[in-house]
C-alpha cells in the first residue's frame, strides 16, 4: 500500500509536472479515505469510470482528463456534483495528469501511440514541449492504407483528408485535441499528420499545406499513456492495477 500523496509526489517527479502551464490541475484532485492498494486507470473521470472503479474496490482512480478545467464553473453542481458524490461514496482518490502525460518520453500518450503504430525513429519535435512527435513508417504506403492500419490498431475508423503525396513515409502526430499543430507538422516536411480530433478548418489547412490528415479519435489516441503509467506504478509500488476503457466514439 502507498499513501495517495506519496504516489502523487512520485508521479510529479516522474512526469516533470511542474514544467507545464496546463489548463487543469495535475496531481491529486480529490484525496480519498485510505492508502492505495487497488488502482484503476481510465481516460476520463466520468461517472461510468467512477462507478466501475467503485465496483472493483479501487482506492484511487488515475486519469488523463480529470476535473476543474480553467474557464469552467468550479462549483460542484449538476454533473460535477453527481460525479463528486459517487467518488466520495467510493472513498477513492482522484489523480489526473494532462499535458505531463501527453509529453512523457516513454509513457506519454504521444510516445505510446507511436509505439502502438510501429513508428520508427519516433521523437518529439523541437520547441513543442513533447506535444508534437515525428517519425517514419516502416514501409511507405498510401493515405488510405495508413488509415486502414490505424483503424486496425486502434479499433476505430478514422477520418481521412487525402492531400499531398500518394505515398506516406514521414508522419507527425499529436494525440487528443492536437489538430492545431498541423502548421508546425507541415513545417517539418512530413507527408501526413495524425491527431485525435478534426476541426472545420483542418481540412482546408491539410489541402493547402499538401499533407494528408487523419483524425483517429480523441479517446482512441489517448488510451495508452494512462495504461502505461498505471502499469508502471503497479510495478513500482506493488499495486493491483486495472485499466477500464469506457467507450467513447469522439
Amino acid at each position: 500500500m502507498v499513501e495517495p500523496r506519496v504516489l502523487v509526489a512520485y508521479c510529479d517527479r516522474l512526469l516533470d509536472a511542474d514544467r507545464f502551464s496546463d489548463s487543469a490541475p495535475n496531481g491529486l484532485q480529490v484525496e480519498g479515505e485510505r492508502p492505495v492498494q487497488r488502482l484503476v486507470s481510465g481516460v476520463t473521470a466520468s461517472a461510468a469510470l467512477i462507478d466501475a472503479a467503485g465496483e472493483s474496490g479501487a482506492d484511487a482512480i488515475l486519469v488523463h482528463h480529470g476535473w476543474f478545467w480553467k474557464g469552467e464553473n468550479p462549483c460542484l453542481t449538476g454533473i460535477k456534483g453527481r460525479r463528486a458524490r459517487r467518488l466520495l461514496r467510493a472513498g477513492a482518490s482522484l489523480i489526473a495528469y494532462h499535458l505531463p502525460l501527453d509529453a512523457h518520453p516513454t509513457m506519454g500518450n504521444n510516445a505510446t501511440l507511436g509505439m502502438r503504430l510501429g513508428v520508427l525513429d519516433a521523437e518529439p519535435a523541437p520547441g513543442t514541449e513533447g506535444l508534437l512527435w515525428t517519425g517514419r513508417l516502416a514501409h511507405g504506403c498510401s493515405p488510405d492504407a495508413l488509415a486502414g492500419e490505424i483503424s486496425e490498431r486502434l479499433g476505430r475508423q478514422p477520418t481521412l483528408v487525402r492531400a499531398g503525396r500518394s505515398c506516406i513515409e514521414r508522419l507527425a502526430w499529436c494525440t487528443g485535441g492536437g489538430q492545431g499543430y498541423i502548421a508546425q507538422a507541415a513545417e517539418l516536411g512530413v507527408d501526413a499528420f495524425l491527431s485525435g480530433e478534426i476541426s472545420e478548418q483542418t481540412t482546408h489547412q491539410a489541402r493547402e499545406y499538401g499533407i494528408a490528415f487523419i483524425a483517429a479519435g480523441h479517446h482512441a489516441t489517448e488510451r495508452f499513456g494512462v495504461q502505461a503509467l498505471g502499469g508502471h506504478l503497479a510495478e513500482r509500488f506493488k499495486l493491483e492495477h486495472r485499466f477500464v476503457d469506457i467507450d467513447n466514439p469522439a
